[in-house]
């Protein structure tokens, strides 16, 4: 393999280790595999758990490096593991690959191991593709997983699953993969692979039972192994090193110009192709692009050619059509998830051409720039992001370019990133342009899955039995030589299920609500026995047997001290949620139609749907249509829910409603489902926005609505929503219960008139907040999600899913799962009295923090067992 860390421009810095600045700072080093210091460098960023960052020099993600030698890295491991399981099992093997950073890497392994086709999980939605499953990464900017095959067979092949990462640090990832995963599609071997191995021992022996907990074998292939050494009070003196330069150094900002000497060059990506993973990958593919590669890359050579001469030294060769001097040293520029098809380009560029070709990425990853041949991230360019992302706007950064004499960039996106915002003054080309005298923008055609299923696998026995739907068929197994591949079909409208459906059930019949104030988009599933202890429950779920949605917890019977608390802070909170009732509605019926479709989440969001319904009426004499339906994270929304609606009211119309954010996975959730249906927003209106998930809300504060602090006898003495195969068919709404037996108890009604009986006097105050939250931006922060992420690291739990901010989602923690410890603001005043009453009732410890953007979080105990926290589910007050 060649040397990755030296180039022609980095010579002299070769007998410095891009790690040194941080190492010689903070006492950090590497310990284990002498290769591990040519692999990785180090680098800082603003983290509550971890300052340093290890940065690889062989990913071709933030430090540019040579095509040939990214490729042969993920390559070479693909060899590996293709000798570890033999031929036989690696044809009935599917590779996996994490986005944004391991999408190449795992191509690559991919290609090693040549005989399995290729998926890599993506953070974009695409319309008219189903999800197949999705999962959380604690540790990543962004964490959401989405795997959306083209193919839903591909997942179920009956070999190894390969998963590739970059880094292999905790293993979080991977276990929270493989937890979901063996859930839906299980199998007897994993294979894992990684370039650098750095777990510690504890996390290594959390694997090893994990698997045989599983009953399945997980095999390990990286590079290289070891772990980072880390000296006493190393993290606030990273902390401490990063403020004094962000402060010292700030961000260079933005040409103002749009980009100037832009040129574009058609690729002839081959027909039928995908641009990458997002939607699978075949041997066949690789095949065709094989041979289609050279004559791109000439293309670009030839484009190059006609380039100006590079700044650097004389003037180069006369470029391939005799025009000006070729350029020496080029860097070949990928886009966040599409690094694969950049990185070929560039292995072919690279054989073409006598001059230095370079390859990175654009990232979503931000991390502090430090001008020194001993730090690993030595410049920076920020842009605004130009993909229209799922998760709303933001920066976007491309590492050690600037001032890296680069005398020609080729800048590689595809076509849903070719858009407006990526030519803006400000944008990635304006600041490109900045650095180099030659860019030229290649654009690769972003992917159509094909309509048609894949062909089953060859069988030596034929059976004449149809393939089944709940039991997919595997992939073919690959036939030598190039392959046609089908041409590309339309892409799938909105889903569309044979049979019809009910009308919505209605009270008194179905809820305590009166049949106008809303229309259940449920079945009835009160007959069914579908409580079940709460540790139980816990249990199930955190070791991936059974998800949240197949049961339903145990009615929480309050006492009569909590009664009183809750009747305290509805009489103390009502006139402030009446006010942002008001807020919220208002601004729908500013920014929607005439006579918008409230379509509220259940059931959270259903007392709230009924609020908003009751103002529009008593305001403005407006009989708004509401509806409960059901959205399960990891599942989706009920897309029959969608379909009754698309029949029956125009889907423009809707709005989603729900009471308020935690760290925004619903909101996530919505927009990732609504993907595969025209016409629906991908937009919630709430109550409260503490997150700053959504731009439609009451207010950004986090307090005590008390609808939280009850399950069903305050959400018309429904249960929440379950979705279980058993009891919800193809053609089916997702289900509930009626809980008719707690009438006695129920008290929907009398929050609903105690908070609509404050309207009038609130107003002048709802007329003031409306004018001002129309005036500005509202666009979503997602600060709640920042803020758990670093919870989730702090307290070292590494699953953002059992971390829930904010009061409501604290009672949830609270009332239905196993409780760790409750994160309290200091200072919080009565809005948390029922979070103290409850913990003291469960035995969890009450934590006081000083910096929370929340009033308060629930933390579910990470590490669920009945030995853990006892048969009676009372939480352990530490790990």
């Amino acid at each position: 393999m060649m040397d990755p860390l030296r180039t022609k421009r980095e010579e002299t810095d070769t007998v410095v280790w891009s790690g040194t600045w941080v190492a010689r700072r903070l006492g950090v080093g590497l310990e284990g595999d002498e290769r591990l210091p040519a692999l990785l460098g180090l680098a800082l960023r603003r983290n509550p758990k971890r300052a340093h960052l290890l940065v690889s020099n062989v990913l071709g993600k933030h430090v540019p490096q040579s095509p040939a030698v990214v490729y042969e890295a993920g390559y070479g491991l693909g060899v590996r593991v293709r000798a570890l399981l033999g031929d036989e099992e690696a044809a009935r093997a599917v590779v996996l690959g994490y986005a944004e950073t391991a999408t190449a890497v795992g191509h690559c392994v991919a290609d090693g191991v040549a005989l399995a086709p290729y998926l890599h999980s993506t953070r974009r939605p695409v319309p008219g593709v189903a999800r197949a499953g999705g999962f959380e990464e604690a540790h990543s900017h962004a964490t959401s997983h989405l795997l959306l095959p083209g193919d839903p067979r591909l997942l179920a092949r009956p070999g190894p699953l390969i998963l590739v990462d970059d880094e292999f640090s905790t293993g979080s990832t991977v276990l929270n993969t493989i937890r979901d995963l063996h859930r839906i599609y299980p199998r007897e071997r994993y294979v894992i692979v990684a370039l650098v191995d750095m777990r510690s021992p504890e996390d290594q022996d959390r694997l090893e039972s994990f698997a045989r907990e599983i009953g399945a074998r997980v095999d390990l292939v990286a590079l290289a192994s070891g772990r980072v050494s880390l000296p006493e009070g190393v993290l606030e003196k990273g902390q401490a090193l990063v403020a004094r330069y962000e402060r010292e150094t700030p961000a260079a900002p933005a040409p103002d110009a749009a980009a100037g000497p832009v040129r574009r060059v058609v690729l002839e990506w081959p027909e039928g192709v995908p641009d990458g993973g997002r939607h699978g990958f075949l041997p066949a593919h690789r095949e065709l692009l094989e041979a289609a590669l050279p004559t791109m890359a000439a293309r670009i050579a030839d484009a190059l050619g006609d380039g100006p001469a590079g700044p650097a030294g004389p003037a180069g060769p006369a470029g391939p059509d005799g025009g000006g001097p070729a350029p020496r040293r080029i860097l070949v520029l990928g886009f966040e998830e599409l690094m694969y098809a950049p990185l070929r380009l560039g292995t072919a560029l690279e054989r073409l051409t006598d001059a230095e070709v370079r390859y990175s990425t654009t990232t979503r990853s931000p991390v502090l720039a430090v001008d020194d041949p001993g730090y690993a991230i030595r410049t920076r360019i920020v842009f605004p992001a130009h993909d229209d992302p799922a998760d709303g706007p933001g920066e976007r950064y491309a590492y050690n370019i600037a001032g890296a004499g680069f005398d020609a960039v080729v800048a590689v996106v595809d076509s849903a990133a070719d858009t407006p915002a990526l030519h803006a003054p400000g944008g990635l080309l304006a600041g490109l342009a900045a650095h180099t005298p030659n860019l030229l923008l290649a654009v690769v055609p972003s992917h159509i899955p094909e309509g048609a299923a894949m062909p089953p696998e060859p069988s030596s026995e034929p059976s004449s039995e149809p393939s089944s739907v709940s039991s997919p068929e595997p992939l073919p197994a690959p036939v030598p030589g190039p392959q046609p591949v089908p041409a590309p079909q339309p892409v799938p409208g909105p889903v569309s299920l044979p049979g019809s459906l009910p009308d919505p059930l209605r009270g008194p019949a179905f809820s305590s609500y009166a049949p106008d104030e809303v229309g259940w988009l449920l079945q009835d599933l009160s007959d069914a026995e579908l409580e079940a202890p709460t540790e139980e429950r816990e249990e199930a779920i955190q070791s991936g047997g059974a998800h949240y949605a197949e049961s339903l917890p145990l009615e929480y019977q309050p006492s009569a001290e909590y009664q009183r608390l809750f009747h305290t802070a509805l009489t103390e909170s009502a006139a402030r949620i009446a006010r942002a009732v008001g807020t919220v509605t208002e601004t729908v019926l500013a920014e929607r139609s005439p006579r918008p479709v409230l379509v509220s989440l259940a059931r959270a969001g259903t007392p709230v749907g009924v609020l908003m319904r009751r103002w529009a009426q008593h305001r403005h004499g407006v009989e708004l249509p509401h509806y409960a339906v059901s959205i399960v994270r990891g599942r989706g929304i009920d897309a029959n829910a969608l379909r009754w609606l698309r029949q029956h009211h125009d889907p423009a119309d809707v709005v989603f409603v729900d009471g308020w954010t935690g760290k925004g996975a619903i909101t996530r959730e919505l927009t990732a489902a609504l993907s595969a249906f025209d016409g629906f927003r991908p937009e919630i209106a709430v109550l409260a926005d503490p997150g700053g998930c959504v731009r439609t809300y009451g207010t950004r504060e986090d307090f005590l609505i008390p609808s939280a602090c009850l399950n069903s006898t305050v959400s018309g003495l429904i249960s929440r929503t379950v979705l279980r195969a058993d009891l919800v068919g193809p053609d089916d709404f997702h289900g509930a219960k009626f809980y008719r037996e707690l009438a006695d108890a129920d008290v929907s009604g009398h929050f609903l008139d105690t908070v609509a009986a404050r309207f009038d006097e609130v107003v002048p105050a709802v007329a003031a907040e409306v004018g001002k939250l129309l005036a500005m931006d509202r666009a979503p922060t997602w600060e709640g999600w920042a803020a758990v992420e670093r919870i989730s690291e702090e307290y070292g739990i590494h699953d953002m899913n059992l971390v829930k901010p904010g009061v409501g989602e604290t009672t949830r923690v609270l009332l239905r799962r196993v409780p760790w410890k409750i994160l309290a603001r200091k200072g919080a005043g009565s809005d948390l009295d029922h979070v103290r009453l409850l913990a003291e009732q469960r035995g969890v410890p009450v934590e006081e923090v000083g910096e929370l953007p929340y009033s308060c979080v629930g933390l579910i105990h990470p590490r669920y067992t009945r030995g853990a926290t006892g048969a009676d589910g009372r939480a352990v007050t530490s790990l």
